[in-house]
């Protein structure tokens, strides 16, 4: 998801990366992979506590951004249970078709911005997605720049799931940096097979090390993005920052489209769980 960010914040996370390094040949690609085993659990919301979100985990983002959010989005983000609630266990974020603000549609957007942040290791949640034109969640991570100097795309961006919600069978994980972001991130999609991501839920994960960028779906690798698959001239700047985790459902932009008439509302991404292993 293309962001722009100009906030200021400070940088705490500290990473300590653990495991043994192995080669596997992938099933969808001819190249040897890298993959790191990684069992340190260092974050985890299991959302178990009924009620508002752990305010010591997350923060929420308000509002429209500029030019939503830098993709013509159409939504509001507000801080209401209306469109971010913890229940059942699990975190609802549900986007809304009501005037709001001067806009459309409402939903809600989570981040760990100044509360958690940190560079490699494995990342991953379990979402049940869902379904219809316009819609776009997403589970993503984002460079900090705590000195307010460098903005997006060179503080970086990694998306560990992006989705069409016209298309529930298809899911993308993207990098975004200088010379390669927006419509020419570096990405692949994954196809799920007989089935649909808004019938059940699915474990959405990447495993990131200095040089490379695995991307999973219910422990399926199915794309390794590393320094050698940045566009020529480009650099690689997935070393240079900590980053804080993201959800949010968006409505409508430019990678997904507007709604159409045959798109119902309410709208709900649910997540299971948000771990951080290193």
């Amino acid at each position: 998801m293309n962001f722009i960010n100009n906030n200021k914040v400070k940088s705490i996370g500290k990473y300590f990366l653990v495991g043994a390094l192995f080669a596997i040949y992938s099933c969808t690609s001819s190249e040897t992979q890298t993959l790191t085993t990684l069992t340190k659990l260092v974050f985890v919301d299991n959302f178990e506590v009924d009620g508002e979100l752990d305010a010591a985990k997350w923060k929420m983002d308000e509002g429209t951004g500029i030019d939503g959010w830098g993709n013509r989005e159409l939504q509001y983000y507000t801080n209401r249970s209306e469109n971010v609630e913890v229940k059942d266990g699990m975190l609802h974020i549900t986007a809304l078709k009501e005037t709001y603000l001067g806009s459309n549609y409402t939903s809600g957007k989570i981040l760990t911005r100044g509360v958690y942040e940190t560079k490699y290791g494995r990342f991953e949640a379990r979402i049940k997605l869902p379904w219809g034109q316009g819609l776009w969640p997403a589970f993503w991570l984002l460079g900090d720049d705590s000195e307010g100097t460098v903005n997006w795309p060179t503080i970086g961006e990694i998306d560990i799931m992006e989705y069409v919600g016209q298309k529930p069978t298809i899911t993308h994980g993207s990098i975004h940096g200088p010379g390669y972001s927006g419509g020419e991130a570096v990405t692949k999609s994954y196809t799920l097979e007989n089935n649909r991501f808004d019938t059940g839920f699915h474990v959405f994960g990447i495993e990131w090390g200095p040089n490379y960028i695995n991307y999973y779906v219910d422990d399926v690798l199915y794309n390794q993005i590393t320094p050698s698959d940045l566009p020529e001239g480009t650099n690689w700047i997935f070393n240079d920052n900590q980053f804080y985790i993201i959800l949010n459902m968006a409505v409508g932009g430019t990678f997904v489209g507007a709604p159409n008439t045959e798109t119902e509302f309410p709208q709900t991404m649910i997540v299971d769980y948000v771990k951080v292993y290193q």
